[in-house]
């Protein structure tokens, strides 16, 4: 048994150190288990000017952006008119100026800090920047701080399925059609941009697409889990890369330059906004440092000579919503990577899968986690048995280990040697109530990051008081029950011979409970279903081996 009280002292210690690193990375120091899935917060620039945002240049051959020139040329920033597009998902705000998206209101999703409001994921308030800018480079060209004309047309769904905005600028002779089509129900937007030369000269123009971000964190991320807010790419050949912010800072991220598929994104709790040019276009891929605390990551798209009178087209999607798995799946390959399972994917993964199903049927994620708790219980039913036989076996046996251990104080070569010839004697396995718990720990941090991820769980109720499973318990009641049940876990148990070890094992009930307060509720309630079912089946096999032994 001291075997097993090791083990908890483990999990309980490993517990606590995940605590304290989750504590850490909120507080931007670096992480000791996640380092590619955060970043040092750099100070916030409250007020961060947009229309400071630079063009980037051409990449050269080396695959590399160079420096960025700033458009706005010392001239005054331009006023231009605001567009809202609404359809049944989202609400919308395009700025004539560069044609920019400078704000996207998700409809359907809550936010964090304050729930009586939509969450607002694109921005360009005082505190908080995040843009999808486009335009051309190569020459004297419209950008993102041309003046467009917005073409007139429907700014709402109303009865239709889609939402056409088509806006116009020219300069030199070129002009640059940005067309947005919004679509009901779907969070991905349609962008075609369509270059016309009408000047006397062949043009070579390359079409820029990119997202601009500050380096802040969301608003209403719990204190005592942190995850990853920053951009990320994805080509076939080089797979997932999550970027940060911190080495975008310093000049040092390295991705991949060149491609012909994939995407770039940026990244959030729940939230994701990728940027999906066409397959089989050239494109290279850039992040860059464009200002204090502004960040962007996007793609530049030769667009090939175009003659006088000629144009050209070229089209791409941007996906801007919640990491649904099934919606990112659909949307473009690699694009449910973003949602984040930690190091125990292979088994998270499939856990999630499960839960899906099982949702299918029951149509609440609280029951479905009860249900999949109890499924994981069948599932490991006979190891669990096992393990409870010996321990029952073991407790039987603790008034002759107590006497072995007195008897033997001096020679503990000697005791040992006494202790395995009584286990060998009753036929137990002191390894044997220990399997359990180490079986659970993998399966408990792969539902942990399960429910840290999944969106689908974001905002979902159990009953009564439970309004959120992935937020804490407002109440504490779940972590009190989880006490108690561990409680009576540790009184079913042997007691320890020595008084000290007895003590602090009924002490450590109590501080697992006070540090699941912080946990999300959902988490804490597999916890206590599956003490639950442990006591039970403790319990009824402890009565039978006293039933036999009588």
């Amino acid at each position: 048994m001291d075997i097993k009280r090791t083990v908890l002292w483990v999990v309980f210690s490993f517990s606590l150190l995940l605590l304290w690193d989750s504590w850490q990375r909120h507080n931007g120091k670096p992480s000791m288990f996640f380092p590619t899935t955060t970043q040092e917060a750099t100070p916030a620039a409250a007020g961060a000017d947009p229309s400071k945002s630079p063009v980037p240049q051409a990449a050269g051959a080396a695959g590399a952006t160079a420096g960025a020139a700033d458009v706005a040329g010392g001239l005054p920033a331009a006023k231009g008119e605001t567009i809202t597009i609404t359809t049944d998902v989202v609400k919308a705000d395009i700025d004539t100026v560069g044609g920019e998206l400078k704000r996207l209101e998700l409809l359907k999703h809550r936010d964090t800090a304050d729930p009586a409001k939509n969450l607002v994921l694109f921005d360009s308030s005082a505190g908080h920047t995040y843009l999808a800018e486009s335009g051309l480079i190569g020459g004297p060209f419209p950008t993102h701080k041309s003046i467009f004309i917005a073409k007139p047309g429907a700014r709402a769904l109303d009865n239709g399925n889609e939402v056409p905005l088509v806006l116009e600028a020219q300069e030199n002779g070129v002009k640059l059609t940005k067309t947005y089509t919004f679509k009901r129900g779907d969070y991905s937007i349609d962008l075609k941009h369509t270059v016309t030369n009408d000047s006397a000269a062949a043009i070579n123009p390359s079409l820029y697409l990119q997202l601009v971000r500050d380096g802040n964190k969301p608003g209403g991320e719990s204190h005592f889990y942190s995850t990853f807010t920053g951009p990320a790419v994805y080509t076939d050949a080089d797979k997932f890369q999550k970027l940060t912010f911190e080495k975008i800072e310093e000049g040092k991220e390295q991705h991949a330059n060149k491609a012909d598929n994939g995407w770039i994104a940026l990244v959030q709790h729940y939230f994701v906004s990728a940027i999906i040019p066409p397959e089989k276009a050239q494109r290279d891929i850039f992040t860059k440092k464009i200002g204090t605390n502004l960040y962007a990551v996007g793609n530049i798209l030769p667009l090939g000579t175009v003659a006088p009178g000629a144009s050209v087209t070229m089209d791409a999607r941007l996906y801007s919503g919640p990491q649904e798995s099934s919606v990112l799946e659909k949307t473009t390959p690699g694009l449910e990577l973003v949602k984040d399972y930690g190091w125990l994917t292979i088994i998270a993964k499939p856990i999630f899968w499960l839960m899906i199903h099982i949702h299918a049927y029951v149509g609440n994620w609280g029951w479905t986690i009860i249900l999949l708790t109890m499924l994981i219980k069948a599932v490991f039913f006979p190891l669990s048995a096992a393990s409870y036989r010996s321990m029952a076996k073991m407790k039987a046996v603790t008034p002759k280990m107590t006497a072995i251990r007195e008897r033997h104080k001096g020679d503990p070569q000697a005791m040992n040697r006494e202790m395995m010839s009584l286990y060998k004697t009753e036929k137990i396995n002191p390894l044997g109530g220990c399997l359990p718990i180490v079986i659970q720990i993998p399966v408990f941090i792969s539902l942990y990051w399960v429910l840290l991820a999944s969106v689908e769980m974001r905002g979902a109720p159990w009953l009564g008081w439970i309004h959120d499973l992935t937020a804490p318990d407002p109440f504490y009641i779940l972590p009190v029950l989880m006490a108690v049940s561990m409680f009576i876990q540790t009184k079913l148990n042997p007691t320890p011979p020595d008084p000290v070890q007895a003590k602090v094992m009924m002490f450590m009930p109590i501080v697992f409970s006070v540090m699941f307060f912080f946990f999300p509720s959902g988490l804490v309630l597999y916890w206590v279903v599956n003490n639950v079912l442990s006591i039970t089946q403790q319990w009824v096999i402890t009565r039978k081996l006293q039933a036999g032994k009588a």
